[in-house]
């Protein structure tokens, strides 16, 4: 059964979901379950495996739901009587449990749209810094194992039908990098209206503009329109793939780290 429960777990943060192991590390007198019984527990409450049902695994699947959100592990000491003491169930049981919850997070997740020069040097970069990289791309020519070798993931085929099905939350970063402006247009519109934490699209002041009008024209709201990062990237000067490559990447570091544009020798002088 354990075995099972950790190919669902492996599946989920494949899929790029959260969720979380409930582990019984320690039994002592009677209990529904020894040790090693694992529960898996998805973001919605939905469970897997079990460490006894009934109200202990009501209350694990409660604080595994807490531990999520808070992105934390703990370990909670369970009474299984009904004496009126803190971590008491009121079962009849009348042992003691420790449980442990681990939470898996997906790794943040850099999903590039196009495969051309500058997506070559993202995609370099990503990796350097740890993302789980994405490769997305029309041509197969150019998205393959041989151009991107270390890709956690290679996508081939209509890009707005490949974005509008990927599992975007959160912990993605989508750089909108094709090979001309109305597949740059495309892709944006199949991904503007997602979770995604950032969403950037190459191209001049003129073309981004001219996108913008479009999307206005479409409808879309000005407050979709206006997390989008376009022109992309923080001016750092340059103008080959890898220096344009390394200022969107910056500006990606900028928005996960919940960073600053300032010099720190400036920041320092104002302490």
């Amino acid at each position: 059964m354990e075995y099972k429960v950790l190919d669902i777990i492996s599946n989920e943060v494949k899929n790029n979901k959260k969720v979380a192991l409930a582990t019984i590390t320690r039994v002592e007198g009677s209990s529904p379950r020894k040790e090693g019984s694992m529960m898996g527990v998805k973001e919605d409450g939905t469970i897997f495996g079990t460490v006894g049902g009934g109200k202990l695994e009501l209350v694990t699947i409660r604080w595994a739901t807490k531990a999520m959100v808070k992105g934390k592990n703990r370990m909670y000491n369970f009474k299984l009587n009904d004496e009126e003491e803190e971590g008491s169930l009121h079962m009849q049981c009348g042992g003691e449990v420790d449980i442990f919850i681990k939470v898996f997070t997906p790794a943040d997740r850099l999903l590039i749209v196009g495969g051309g020069h500058i997506a070559l040097k993202l995609y370099e970069l990503g990796k350097f810094l740890g993302f789980y990289s994405v490769i997305i791309e029309d041509r197969e020519e150019f998205c393959n194992r041989e151009r991107f070798p270390q890709a956690d993931e290679l996508r081939v085929g209509v890009i707005e039908e490949i974005l509008s099905e990927y599992p975007i939350n959160d912990n993605c970063y989508v750089v909108i990098v094709t090979r001309g402006h109305k597949h740059d247009e495309i892709a944006l519109r199949s991904v503007i209206g997602s979770d995604a934490r950032y969403i950037g699209m190459i191209g001049s002041k003129n073309k981004t503009e001219h996108v913008r009008n479009n999307l206005i024209e479409s409808k879309i709201s000005n407050e979709l329109i206006d997390k989008v990062y376009a022109p992309i990237g923080i001016n750092l000067g340059g103008e080959t793939p890898e220096e344009i490559a390394f200022s969107i990447m910056a500006e990606i570091q900028l928005i996960k780290n919940k960073g600053s544009l300032l010099h720190l020798k400036d920041i320092k002088n104002r302490e």
